[in-house]
């Protein structure tokens, strides 16, 4: 199949057809994940529904190089680590999957980016190599073809005047943030802002004390003078983002779904509504692994909406021996 096709998925059984298309050719084509379904026992040939297919734990995206060709990669995405820490690799052979992936899911959700002015606040992103938000972003802010749009490091009174002019003059703004640096920019100045979507990223980055979502959006909200937060879910592991409008419900674009683990048995799921690890079918992942198995805890709700509820620890991840091989 051609990957691009993941794009024109429209409903539940296209998307269905094609996760299936793409498990085999990743049993065929990808050693790690291959070895994976083998120790559990799996064979493609009796994998015919998305809760059959196994799920790589994300971890090997530290200790494997997990590709499903045999292309030079044309870029590494790595994650952010602290000193010491074993980091993530996304070898990327295919660069044109993920600006397709995101530039489409980024329409889909919010319309055309050359409506906004893209202000980005990614101090931790910007100052290493390697970040899949940044290159997304900087691709975003290209895309606005606005003179305001850019990147602010330490600049926050710079940052400040053009959000307060830029919003001022009904211009729509979109201003994207780690979220330690969204709160150090509300403790410097207080805002009213009427035409500016603020989207957090996630990420105290040991900044700052962690803070419930509730909390972190009511102090936002009241700092900014906006209605809602959104949010934005998305990791080095992957190359599909999903996004929230607020309230912390998070929306997938057509190529991308989500499963609810049971934490007691990894290989099995609970109904919507309960609590329990996120799986994520990132069809974009086409050369590497699409079938991630996260440490992230969540919940599904029927209208496939899903929530972050936080992270597992390690003496919560259980079920599965072969989690890290």
């Amino acid at each position: 199949m051609n990957p691009h096709d993941i794009f024109t998925i429209a409903n539940p059984k296209q998307f269905e057809k094609m996760a299936l298309k793409v498990f085999r050719h990743q049993h065929e084509n990808n050693a790690v994940y291959r070895e994976f379904c083998d120790l559990l026992n799996v064979e493609k040939t009796v994998v015919k529904s998305l809760e059959a297919i196994p799920f790589l734990p994300i971890q090997f995206f530290k200790s494997r190089k997990v590709v499903s060709n045999n292309d030079p990669a044309q870029t590494t995405f790595t994650s952010s680590g602290t000193t010491g820490t074993i980091t993530s690799q996304h070898h990327v052979t295919d660069l044109s999957l993920y600006t397709q992936s995101f530039r489409a899911a980024f329409s889909n959700f919010y319309g055309h980016i050359e409506d906004y002015a893209v202000l980005a606040l990614l101090p931790s992103y910007l100052e290493r190599e390697g970040s899949s938000l940044i290159y997304m972003v900087e691709d975003l802010i290209e895309g606005s073809q606005n003179e305001q749009s850019g990147f602010y490091l330490n600049n926050y009174d710079e940052l400040i005047t053009t959000l307060k002019t830029l919003d001022a003059s009904g211009q729509n703004i979109l201003l994207i943030g780690v979220t330690y640096a969204l709160l150090d920019l509300i403790e410097k100045e207080t805002f009213q802002l009427k035409n500016t979507i603020i989207m957090e990223t996630g990420g105290m980055k040991g900044r700052r004390k962690e803070m419930i979502r509730e909390e972190l959006h009511q102090v936002l909200c009241q700092g900014f003078g906006v209605p809602t937060i959104h949010s934005e879910y998305g990791m080095t592991e992957l190359l599909s983002q999903a996004y929230s409008f607020g309230d912390g419900l998070f929306e997938c674009p057509n190529w991308m779904h989500i499963l609810i683990r049971d934490p007691e048995d990894a290989l099995s799921y609970v109904a919507n509504g309960k609590n329990g690890g996120i799986n994520v079918i990132d069809l974009a992942n086409y050369n590497s692994c699409s079938f991630i198995a996260t440490q992230d805890l969540g919940k599904k709700y029927s209208n496939n909406s899903f929530e972050v509820l936080g992270r597992f620890d390690h003496s919560d991840i259980r079920g599965c021996n072969l989690m890290v091989i």
